[in-house]
Formats: structure tokens, C-alpha cells, sequence
């Protein structure tokens, strides 16, 4: 009977009998795993989801001085960070947070959930979008932020309306709620957000983002 020569810890990655290609795939998987994790709760990633989150209601707020935070007609100076994404995760849970916070300003409070959710929805697909598509060529680029900047206008410009209806005594027509939110949303992120964009771009050559 053919002996097995198994580390004595009994670790199963261990077994010399195993492999030699898969002993080398399932360790790396394992701590790459492992150490993905560790890297989601640093320092670094909290202090920047905390920046982002607090640059999001400063801006929100901002905008709801001049009558531009809620309401049909919007043009919020924050919707430039939902550009963010593209580059870290810890943009969209950033978003997601600072939303939250500045619509407790908002007069539509009740119903709030829905423009959370319209930042959530669009802050993951940019992200998804980032990852899918790199910018290693200037089409690519050109491909990644046109379509990057697509998410919160699509979302926003198609749940904002809802929240706005729900809440209004003399509710405005859907799609023109739709319209103007979408425009809005266009507006800061060609105004703002791709001039941004291109800003952490030239900043930071090497790719680590503040």
C-alpha cells in the first residue's frame, strides 16, 4: 500500500501527493483572497470613503443654498464625485453615505431611500464599468468615461422623479422630472466631473488616488 507523504500538520495543501500545479494554485488563491480583505479596512480606504462622503454634503448643501440640491430642477456641485468609482471602491459606499446624510436636509426626507438607492445602483455600475474597461489606450479611456458617466444620470435622471412625485403636493409630470434631472446630471458631470476625471489623472500618474 503506497504511503502518503502529508505534512504533519494534516494541512491537505501539503500533500506532496497532490499536484505540483495545484499546490501552487490554491495557496496563492487563498492568501490573494486573504489579503484582499485585509486591504478593503485600511486606513487609507476609511480615511478616503470619509473625505468623499464629507466633500458629497458639503457640496449638497452648497448647491440646496441656491434652491439647486432637490427638487426637479437640480444641478448638485456633488454629482461630479460620482465620477469616483472609476477609480476606487471605496467611492461608492462614500456616495452612498454622503447621500444618505444630505438628504436629511431634503424636504422629500420621508422618501430619501430612493435617492440612496439611485446612488448606490449607479455608484456600482461605474465601479463594475472601471474594472471591466482599462484605460490603456486613449480610445479605451475615452470608452471607459463616456460610459462611466452614464450610470448617474440614467439612475438619478429615472428614480429622483419618484421621490420627487411621491412627496409633492402638486407633483410635476414624470418625464418632465425625468428630463431636467437627467440634464442636470449631464451638465455637472461634463462640467465638473470629467474635468475632475482627467485632474486625479494627471495628479496621480502611478494610479494610488489621494
Amino acid at each position: 500500500m503506497e504511503e502518503k507523504n502529508v505534512n504533519q500538520k494534516g494541512d491537505e495543501y501539503f500533500n506532496t501527493n497532490l499536484p505540483l500545479t495545484a499546490m501552487q494554485k490554491e495557496l496563492p488563491n487563498e492568501q490573494l483572497n486573504s489579503t484582499k480583505k485585509r486591504e478593503i479596512f485600511t486606513t487609507k480606504n476609511i480615511t478616503r470613503t470619509a473625505m468623499i462622503a464629507a466633500f458629497y454634503v458639503v457640496l449638497t448643501l452648497l448647491s440646496g443654498h441656491f434652491g439647486l440640491g432637490f427638487g426637479a430642477v437640480q444641478f448638485r456641485l456633488s454629482e461630479a464625485l460620482t465620477i469616483l468609482p472609476l477609480f476606487f471602491f471605496s467611492a461608492v459606499p462614500a456616495l452612498v453615505i454622503g447621500c444618505l446624510i444630505a438628504n436629511l436636509f431634503s424636504p422629500y426626507i420621508l422618501f430619501e431611500f430612493i435617492g440612496v438607492g439611485a446612488s448606490l445602483l449607479a455608484g456600482l455600475t461605474t465601479y463594475l464599468i472601471g474594472r471591466i474597461i482599462k484605460s490603456n489606450t486613449k480610445l479605451k479611456e475615452g470608452i471607459r468615461l463616456g460610459l462611466g458617466i452614464l450610470p448617474p444620470i440614467v439612475f438619478n435622471a429615472l428614480l429622483v422623479p419618484l421621490l420627487i412625485i411621491l412627496a409633492s403636493e402638486t407633483p410635476p409630470a414624470y418625464w418632465f422630472a425625468v428630463g431636467f434631472v437627467g440634464l442636470g446630471q449631464l451638465a455637472v458631470l461634463t462640467v465638473l466631473g470629467i474635468p475632475l476625471y482627467f485632474a486625479l489623472k494627471h495628479i496621480n500618474k502611478k494610479g494610488k488616488y489621494f
